[in-house]
């Protein structure tokens, strides 16, 4: 289609692959709807496109019969991998910042902010169905100034907006889309926009051109709301009332856990509802409640979630670990995505099941996922990648969402060979018609005897073809064209990561996993600190961005449970210091809590104090539980005040038991109950220590410090940090386990059998009323 060009902006066009060897080429003009580049921002643009290597391929459907982009916009000096990807739309993109807001004022124009992730499948539907259309950009470019953000870059931004459209009434969920004053204050928003309207759903188009009118001829009523809009988001973000000084008691953890219990799905595990996200039971709560109350149907709801999301297609049968979430109540059509985050919380939720129940396949879920992120999302160095594409490439080149992950059986039958083939048809329920457009994804939901049974061999037969395929078919898979990989280390993810390996790795007596965790904690702690201060990502060797209380938060539980795991004074100090940088910089000393960003860094329209656990737990129901932790071993009551105001901060909240907090209500747990400290004191590793430790790697026990020392310098100065260390040590040169509540100890033991029984005493809730239980 033709395009009527008011105004131009660059066009960079293609460059030979000797181009590194020739230098940088003219750059012509030829871009719809938007002034030109200043000079130097056009040559460091055309350095930055030429020092790409040979093989770069632009992602971008406009391209010059060379096969070059037609179009290169400032996205292309960006280290995210999602603002990459939009680097050669036709739509003129800014990255957030001041630049341009600054434009925006300038040319009297409203700004449109928007937001998603490089692996979000409805950011590329948008994209390819409205940002790269030059008729649209023309329009955009003209009448907007726009701005792409990395929501996993920035969520204080991502947060803020998101809050916005709430208040506007709308569903909230990525891409997100919203129109916002030169001051940063947002009037509309919205998330996914067709390309043609539908179901009384206006077109990009059509928004755009509202928008702009409305604008144009209505500016001081949208300013006024913006303002109002704004004020409001300051308020409700920030927590700034004063807290609730009266305690939460048990009974709000009773309510939660009860909306779970009587809303979980009987047959398939979950909510009952789709889509279902694994986050959305809160199973590790319901383990702790179980524990504190002998209750058995928390345990049970837990149980039925996690087994049916590992039979489910959201389950990578063949290469391990789970997708984003299910489009359906059977857990067997998941969206794509792979993300880092939620693997990592679904490890410690398997961990943490297979100590509470001793059912072996549990464990074995969750030394599957860790074998997946080893293999397939550990960056050199030892970080964690951030997360994997929902969409891939089919056998004819074109994009489709989990072809990657789905099989005919023709396709399994060339792989295996018939007699392999029949095995896995029959454990894994492919069938010639299939369960996703056409393919199969597997699933596993009939017992290995049932199968055995129908096939007519035994269960070690069954697994040993299992087995055998299982590595033929993934090593197929890996030959097909894979799902994008985001490569940024993000801190906070990596954090919840560390304490899935740290966590399994000291339960399943692992010292690789545990080495793993210590091997990514070093390298952030090596490479991703400014001036002491943390960097929220590294990319391509380099750091960047501000640091929010997720990434200090998450990090700092990573340190101490490795420190668990791994007994060194450096994991520690580490978590000491680091706690103290977020007590200066985010911390609400008034009203209790930690506020997203630190007081030095970005002022925007609000901020926000986060108090929501979703896919991802908030920063404040992980730092409630670092600081309570942090107080048991250093003893410093500052921790513990600080613990306090935290609570009291959300206790409003937490006393409806509100479902959006359940990570914080693990914390609250932790509080409310009188948590073991733990001393293992010995001579060196042998053993005596294998013995000691036996039950303290098996035994759910999940409100409790740990410390493992070596008698001595090692002890003393361990001692330093964590003064309830002090006089303990080996009694007859054995390990010597010491048990203690509050500072004060039971006697010390050498008998793995005594210290069992010592760490199995569990303290029951004080319920007002016999009323507040759940259930049998």
């Amino acid at each position: 289609m033709a395009v009527v060009l008011s105004l131009i902006l660059t066009i960079i066009p293609a460059l030979t692959p000797s181009r590194a060897a020739t230098g940088v080429n003219s750059v012509s003009e030829a871009m719809p709807g938007a002034s030109a580049f200043p000079n130097a921002l056009r040559t460091q643009l055309a350095k930055t496109l030429n020092a790409k290597s040979a093989d770069y391929v632009p992602r971008t459907r406009n391209l010059s019969p060379s096969g070059a982009p037609l179009y290169t916009n400032r996205l292309l000096l960006e280290t995210s991998p999602y603002l990459q990807q939009h680097a050669h739309n036709p739509v003129n993109w800014f990255p957030w910042g001041d630049e341009a807001f600054e434009t925006a004022r300038e040319l009297g124009r409203p700004v449109l902010v928007s937001i998603g992730y490089s692996t979000c499948h409805w950011c590329h539907v948008m994209e390819e169905e409205s940002f790269e259309d030059p008729v649209v950009a023309e329009y955009l470019n003209a009448n907007f100034i726009a701005v792409k953000v990395d929501r996993e870059v920035r969520p204080d931004v991502d947060a803020i907006y998101m809050a916005a459209i709430h208040a506007m009434g709308v569903s909230g969920g990525w891409p997100l889309n919203v129109w916002v004053t030169p001051d940063r204050k947002p009037f509309y928003g919205a998330t996914y926009f067709p390309p043609k309207a539908t179901g009384g759903r206006p077109s990009f188009r059509q928004a755009l051109e509202a928008i702009a009118a409305q604008y144009a001829t209505k500016h001081d009523d949208i300013v006024q709301q913006a303002e109002q809009l704004a004020a409001h988001l300051k308020q409700s973000l920030s927590g700034t009332a004063v807290g609730q000084s009266a305690p939460v008691p048990a009974e709000a953890i009773a309510t939660v856990v009860r909306f779970f219990t009587d809303n979980s799905d009987d047959t398939w595990g979950g909510l009952n509802r789709a889509p279902k996200f694994p986050s959305s039971l809160p199973t590790r709560l319901m383990l702790r409640y179980a524990h504190r109350t002998g209750e058995t149907l928390p345990v049970k709801v837990a149980n039925l979630a996690l087994e049916r999301m590992a039979a489910g297609g959201i389950h990578d049968q063949i290469g391990g670990g789970f997708h984003r979430y299910s489009t359906d109540t059977k857990w067997l059509v998941p969206h794509f995505e792979k993300m880092l985050y939620d693997n990592a919380l679904l490890i410690q939720d398997y961990v943490e099941a297979w100590q509470k129940t001793g059912l072996e396949q549990y464990a074995n879920v969750a030394k599957k996922t860790l074998r997946y992120v080893a293999k397939e999302l550990t960056a050199p160095g030892g970080g964690f990648y951030s997360a994997t594409d929902a969409d891939s490439k089919n056998f004819h080149g074109e994009t489709e969402e989990g072809f990657f992950f789905s099989w005919t059986p023709a396709e399994i039958e060339a792989a295996i060979g018939s007699d392999k083939a029949r095995v896995v048809y029959a454990y894994y329920g492919v069938t010639s018609t299939g369960n996703f457009e056409g393919r199969n994804l597997f699933r596993t939901w009939r017992s290995d005897e049932d199968v055995a049974a129908e096939l007519g061999i035994n269960t070690k037969t069954l697994h040993q073809t299992l087995d055998a395929s299982r590595g033929t078919l993934y090593e197929v898979r890996a030959k097909r064209p894979a799902p994008l990989l985001d490569d940024k280390v993000l801190v906070g993810w990596n954090g919840l990561m560390i304490s899935a390996f740290a966590r399994a790795g000291f339960a399943f007596n692992d010292r690789d996993l545990v080495t793993r965790a210590g091997t990514a904690a070093t390298f952030i702690l090596d490479n991703m600190r400014i001036d002491g201060r943390l960097a929220r990502v590294y990319m391509d060797g380099a750091v960047s961005g501000p640091a929010f209380l997720e990434d200090y938060a998450f990090f700092i539980k990573a340190l101490l449970d490795l420190y668990e795991a791994s007994p060194k004074a450096r994991w520690l100090d580490e978590a000491i210091s680091l706690q103290n940088i977020l007590d200066q910089h985010y911390a609400d000393t008034v009203s209790g809590g930690y506020y997203q960003t630190a007081d030095d860094g970005e002022q925007l329209i609000a901020r926000e104090k986060p108090d929501r656990d979703g896919a991802i737990p908030s920063g404040n129901s992980i730092a409630a539980l670092n600081l309570l932790r942090l107080y048991h071993y250093t003893t410093k009551a500052v921790y513990l005040e600080r613990a306090e105001m935290l609570f009291s901060a959300f206790a409003r909240e937490l006393r409806t038991g509100t479902t959006a907090a359940s990570e914080m209500y693990i914390a609250l747990d932790f509080m409310l109950d009188t948590a073991k400290e733990i001393i293992v004191v010995t001579t060196g590793p042998g053993p005596d220590l294998d013995a000691m430790l036996a039950p303290l790697r098996t035994t759910f026990m999940p409100n409790r410090v740990v410390s493992i020392v070596t008698e001595g310098t090692d002890l003393d100065e361990h001692a330093k940090r964590a003064p309830i260390l002090k006089g303990k040590r080996a009694l007859g040169g054995k390990a010597t386990a010491y048990v203690c509540e509050n500072r004060v100890c039971k006697f010390p033991t050498d008998s793995p059998d005594v210290f069992a029984k010592q760490i199995s005493k569990i303290n029951p809730y004080a319920f007002e009323s016999e009323s507040s239980k759940t259930g049998p």
